[in-house]
């Protein structure tokens, strides 16, 4: 997400960044180049002003031209401005801005999930429903959208496939009167978090309004949240916009996100809705919805990955026992292809392997997906999966014999089979390397910078 943004942003602050001096001129290409980048990528022209004036305001002044790092000084202002842009800074390390205010368990929390048809809010509702779940709320989804055609199925669907109950009303008409019966059905069940999917329509209109401000004026929600696309870049915020102004929004929940290379409707939400992002939908996986940090979307903004949310990913596929015992097999090199299998299933789980990359300080927009050959991926898969456990735990007993057998059972040939196990020789060796490099920083800091210079 947002690759053209980043690499134009990163080239700008690069001329300026690890300089002894800086003058306002270097200051002034650097802003111009952000500008242009901003206005490339859709953000709105009022909030990109803003960002320039205030950027070379602060900038400019006397702490940051004189300060012992002034380039330094210079990348911090534009990270903590993106971050100003994109949402609260004060709430950016668990604070509000990407929780949703919901009652305690003793009581019935409602949310409202509002949008035009084809913004993903349907299935942004599951999405949310799943989240809580795995947070220990119990969850209902009502089926009110009773306009679109078969929006009450797809919504049942969604519900069995994440093992959350569906409220419906076979050939109902009146979303208020099914929204009613819902809340009957929660109390009753000791449900606690009421998700409600709304009526929507291709383009605002009255009838829609008024149907949708009857229902938030029978639900009382906690939570009003816009679902948007974030590939419409502008239209997005107009449309966030008119919502708050006719319905009151608490929040907007961008879909797509990990489509969108401009990046326009996420730095323009905060500043003309005033209303937060509190999360976004990354993939079309019922698990691929995030909640929004600010300060992380700054950094990978700027190229400078995003650290906390890699390790977050990773710890819902790997306890911390496991990754400790990992640790120790690299470091002894008992590494085995046993354990390259689960790590390889471990990835898949994480996600795509390019928005992994991205996470990783200096990767975004380095790796393009034509880069990422996925069908070696399954294919080295299909190969360990055809092994027996005791040659997994023990790669030296594959033979010849057994070779040909691990092919013909994972459709591939015996010299890709021998292709693998050299792999992972090389791959074994070279983990053991990087996890000693690990605890000499200045061994590891010289790697790198091989690895920048091309010498690898």
């Amino acid at each position: 997400m947002f690759e053209k943004l980043t690499e134009k942003i990163s080239d700008a602050l690069r001329a300026v960044a690890g300089k002894a001096t800086i003058t306002e001129k270097n200051i002034d290409d650097a802003v111009e180049a952000i500008k242009m980048a901003l206005l490339e990528a859709d953000v709105n022209l009022r909030v990109v002003r803003r960002f320039v004036n205030s950027t070379i305001e602060e900038a400019k002044g006397e702490k940051t031209l004189r300060s012992v790092d002034p380039g330094q000084q210079f990348v911090k202002i534009v990270h903590d401005k993106l971050t100003g842009y994109l949402g609260d800074a004060s709430t950016v390390n668990g604070g509000s801005a990407q929780d949703l205010h919901l009652k305690g368990p003793d009581t019935i929390s409602v949310i409202l999930m509002l949008g035009l048809q084809g913004s993903g809010k349907t299935t942004s509702a599951a999405k949310l429903a799943l989240r809580l779940k795995k947070e220990g709320r119990k969850v209902l989804l009502a089926a009110c959208d009773l306009v679109r055609p078969a929006a009450v199925e797809q919504l049942s669907v969604l519900g069995t496939q994440i093992g959350v109950p569906v409220y419906k009303e076979e050939g109902a008409s009146d979303s208020v009167k099914v929204f009613r019966e819902a809340l009957s059905y929660a109390k009753k069940n000791l449900i606690d978090t009421l998700i409600v999917d709304t009526t929507g329509r291709l383009q605002i209109d009255e009838p829609m309004m008024e149907e949708l401000s009857r229902l938030r004026d029978a639900a009382k929600p906690e939570e009003l949240l816009l679902v948007a696309d974030s590939m419409t870049g502008q239209s997005a915020v107009d449309i966030a916009k008119t919502f708050d102004e006719k319905i009151g929004l608490t929040g907007v929940i961008l879909t797509k996100f990990d489509s969108d290379t401009r990046g326009g409707a996420a730095l323009s939400l905060k500043t003309i809705t005033g209303k937060p992002l509190k999360f976004v939908g990354t993939g079309e996986k019922p698990e691929d919805l995030e909640p929004f940090h600010p300060e992380r979307m700054a950094s990978r903004i700027l190229g400078m990955g995003d650290v906390v949310t890699l390790v977050e990913k990773a710890q819902e596929v790997m306890d911390q026992k496991e990754a400790e015992v990992l640790r120790k097999k690299i470091e002894k090199e008992s590494f085995t292809l046993e354990d390259w299998l689960g790590q390889l299933r471990a990835v898949k789980k994480m996600g795509p392997l390019k928005s992994m990359l991205d996470l990783i300080p200096g990767m975004a927009g380095q790796i393009g997906e034509e880069d990422i050959d996925k069908a070696e991926l399954n294919r080295y898969e299909a190969i360990l999966s055809s092994m027996t456990r005791q040659e997994r735990a023990n790669h030296l007993i594959i033979g010849p014999s057994r070779r040909s057998r691990i092919a013909r059972g994972s459709g591939s040939s015996v010299a890709e089979v021998g292709r693998l196990l050299k792999k992972f020789e090389k791959m074994r060796s070279a983990m053991k390397k990087m996890f000693k490099m690990s605890k000499n920083p200045a061994a590891a800091q010289s790697m790198l910078s091989n690895i920048k210079g091309g010498n690898f």
